[in-house]
């Protein structure tokens, strides 16, 4: 009792304040919130093959459909089945694949012919200033001339037989690579130069240890670009009497007005490209590890 007055006695129950079974039992439903990074990784987790095949697939999708439609004619663009087919039959009978063979070995000769020259005259230019004034303006004239007019020239020199197709793709490549490997070397920062003549390397120390590294990632720039030169040049060179090759192919293939068997040789040059294409990455990811780079998000 407190200033006459009886304090009532409260009145808690166990089941106020304690929640019933059910609603404890019963989940909160809730839907976890996801950010818009999180939605945009999960867009990225499909293979990397997947993503880039997307789009190839729905322009053969649309074409097929054109086709189909009657909007693209026969005779003008032939439809992907009747491409498919024609492709078939050529790797039947062996037509393609030998085809395929004789063009690869050109440009592996072609290849490995212009990419030493090239290399030599870039290293020649790059490293002298003398071989500078010797090489680079011949070679810069030289590039400027259109490589289908050297064709008949060729041919006055090297014959009708596989030289001229050789020395064509020679050619192209060697310019490519003349042009990355001179600018890789003239690139090089002087710093490290300098660090090299503190640290006591002699020329061809410094060539060995400075020079070839940091040129390294324009070389390997200039042989992405000297190999689709490569199967352009290919195409011309092929052109000048030959009995074998994909470029022999696709002439056949004009005279009886057959683009089914034009495309197959040209989605052949392609495919090719691409995948020598995917070499040249490998080897850069296999010699350029020291170099950090953007990969993109």
């Amino acid at each position: 009792m407190t200033n006459g007055h009886a304090l009532a006695p409260l009145d808690i129950s166990l089941e106020s304040v304690t929640p019933s079974a059910s609603s404890a039992r019963r989940p909160l439903d809730l839907e976890p919130a996801v950010p818009a990074s999180a939605r945009g990784v999960r867009l990225r987790a499909a293979p990397r093959w997947i993503r880039r095949t997307v789009g190839p697939l729905l322009l053969l999708l649309l074409w097929q459909v054109l086709s189909a439609t009657g909007v693209l004619h026969p005779e003008v663009l032939a439809s992907p089945g009747t491409i498919a087919r024609a492709g078939s039959d050529l790797i039947a009978d062996g037509t393609l694949l030998s085809a395929m063979g004789t063009s690869l070995r050109r440009v592996a000769v072609g290849l490995v012919l212009g990419g030493v020259a090239g290399t030599a005259l870039a290293l020649v230019s790059g490293l002298s200033r003398l071989g500078e004034h010797l090489v680079d303006a011949s070679v810069q004239m030289l590039r400027a001339v259109p490589r289908v007019g050297l064709i008949p020239l060729f041919i006055i020199w090297l014959g009708i037989g596989e030289a001229p197709k050789v020395a064509l793709i020679a050619l192209g490549v060697a310019f490519h690579l003349y042009l990355n490997v001179y600018a890789g070397i003239r690139g090089i920062d002087a710093q490290l130069v300098e660090a090299g003549d503190s640290l006591g390397l002699r020329r061809w120390g410094l060539i060995r240890h400075v020079v070839l590294p940091g040129a390294l990632p324009g070389a390997m720039t200039g042989l992405r670009y000297s190999l689709a030169t490569a199967w352009l040049a290919l195409v011309f060179g092929e052109s000048v009497n030959a009995d074998a090759g994909i470029g022999f192919l696709m002439n056949q293939a004009r005279e009886f007005f057959r683009t089914d068997v034009i495309i197959v040789c040209l989605a052949v040059h392609a495919f090719l490209g691409l995948a020598a294409d995917a070499i040249v990455r490998v080897l850069e990811r296999l010699l350029l590890q020291w170099r950090p780079t953007l990969t993109g998000q």
